[in-house]
């Protein structure tokens, strides 16, 4: 299970990309209330990475508030060879399933909208990524989040198996 992250938000040490910006319209009696929701992605290219959504009546509101929350759910990814990940993971969220491969040197980000903006904050250079199911933007980011998420290193599993990674 990857461990949380702490990151002052103050501090811009993480990049951010913003993958969805929507209106949402509330209907009342007195007519039409409108808000715009944002999904924000921010991480190091370094192994930190977070996903934060947020509702606000502005724009540039909506997207400070997702940035700050996204701040406060880094996580860090286990990356090997400073370029992928060690092996095959999937994530599911919702109807959203995000299937990524590790790829050979020189491959690049293979990935698609949501799902490349979160493996590049990551800083993952060389992946296979595919995404089945719905193509919602903000599920297909969790998705890719929870499957980098469950990816871990030998080293990691020696650990809890209580042997070395020669052992394996």
């Amino acid at each position: 299970m990857a461990r949380r992250e702490n990151v002052d938000p103050k501090k811009k040490l993480l990049e951010e990309k913003v993958i969805d910006l929507s209106r949402v319209t509330k209907v009342t009696k007195g007519g039409r209330h409108f808000r715009f929701s944002a999904t924000v992605v921010v991480g190091n290219r370094k192994g930190l990475v977070g996903i934060g959504t947020s509702k606000a009546n502005e724009v540039n509101d909506a997207i400070a508030k997702a940035s700050k929350a996204a701040n406060k759910n880094v996580i860090r990814v286990a990356i090997e060879d400073n370029r992928t990940i060690p092996h095959e993971a999937t994530g599911k969220v919702g109807r959203a399933v995000v299937m990524i491969k590790p790829a050979r040197r020189g491959t690049g980000v293979i990935a698609g909208g949501a799902a490349r903006a979160v493996l590049e904050l990551a800083g993952i250079k060389d992946i296979v990524s595919k995404s089945l199911g719905s193509n919602t933007k903000v599920n297909v980011a969790k998705a890719t989040l929870g499957a980098l998420k469950s990816v871990r290193t030998p080293a990691k599993i020696a650990a809890l198996r209580g042997k070395k990674v020669e052992e394996l």
